[in-house]
């Protein structure tokens, strides 16, 4: 049975193999997870089925409508950060459709209910998943975060939610 808990620096190695897996099109450097757990380890969470990390979980606040440029290091979480992000959810294929994204999600929203709202960019076309949580496109953005949406790949979408609702 395959468990959540909070993702800690040691896990960093086994977190490489599943993002390389999932995200061949977007990868990212150790060193971003890495500094996410040490900066925010609250909004880090390891997936783990018999002693495997099978899927992982990193989130953290930020400044509203800023989050990072894809493989980028924050180098801090900023006191005045007033919005939550969820910066990636990602499960391996053989444990997918049991309900484990749904767990994940729901532990990160309860942390993100300390905060007015939550975003994300929604990348592979998964936006109709996030509207279930409630994450859905605002009215508009400004051309900043436009240009930074689009690092993460042309059918990246960013999302938000917030925090008033179910």
């Amino acid at each position: 049975m395959a468990v959540w808990r909070q993702l800690t620096a040691s896990d960093i190695e086994p977190l490489m193999r599943v993002a390389n897996t999932a995200h061949t099109e977007l990868p990212e450097s150790n060193s971003v997870f890495a500094e996410r757990v040490k900066l925010f380890p609250d909004g880090c969470l390891a997936l783990v089925e018999n002693g495997e990390l099978c899927g992982y979980a990193i989130s953290h606040p930020i400044r509203h409508r800023q989050p990072p440029a894809l493989s980028s290091l924050l180098e801090e979480i900023l006191p005045e950060a007033d919005q939550y992000y969820i910066h990636d959810v990602c499960i391996l294929p053989r444990l997918r459709g049991q309900g484990l994204a749904k767990q994940g999600i729901n532990k990160l929203l309860s942390i993100a209910e300390r905060y007015p709202s939550a975003c994300l960019v929604s990348v592979y076309g998964t936006s109709s998943f996030w509207a279930r949580y409630g994450f859905l496109p605002p009215q508009s953005i400004d051309d900043a975060l436009s240009a930074k949406v689009r690092g993460y790949g042309d059918d990246a979408t960013y999302l938000e939610r917030l925090e008033t609702q179910p």
